[in-house]
């Protein structure tokens, strides 16, 4: 092998593991998402509020804060819900503990399929209050 050849190698070789641990560094990072809640199942209430949310890309822990008003009553059960679209419902993929007070904050735990279906926005938070056991207010999490 000529000098010219290992040399050209040689930085063949440094290229491919610069982009390589670029790509590495990029899909590790935070993703941050948020949802505004609605009401949903007939809730004749004016649901209001927000939740925001950043995935740890090392952890697969998703930190979040939640805020919540004009509910019929008092939250007694929050979950985060999918995978699903704005207009389907769908089972619980994480409980989120109490005590059920706004703001409401904590963090969750998610596997790899789990954090698929949330970057492709198919996770939601349901609200659920006496008065509306099925939910109350709903927000999908999207992408910031």
């Amino acid at each position: 092998m000529t000098f010219k050849r290992m040399i050209r190698s040689a930085f063949l070789a440094s290229a491919v593991f610069v982009a390589t641990a670029s790509m590495a560094s990029a899909a590790e990072k935070d993703e941050m998402f948020m949802g505004n809640f609605s009401g949903e199942h007939g809730a004749t209430s004016h649901p209001a509020g927000m939740i925001d949310a950043t995935l740890d890309a090392k952890s697969h822990e998703l930190t979040y804060s939640i805020q919540w008003s004009g509910l019929s009553g008092a939250v007694n059960a929050a979950h985060f819900h999918g995978p699903a679209n704005f207009d389907q419902d769908a089972g619980v993929v994480a409980p989120i503990d109490g005590p059920y007070t706004s703001p409401l904050k904590g963090k969750v735990k998610l596997d790899a399929k789990q954090i698929e279906e949330l970057e492709a926005g198919k996770i939601y938070v349901n609200l659920h209050t006496a008065e509306h056991p099925n939910g109350e207010a709903r927000a999908q999490l999207v992408k910031n």
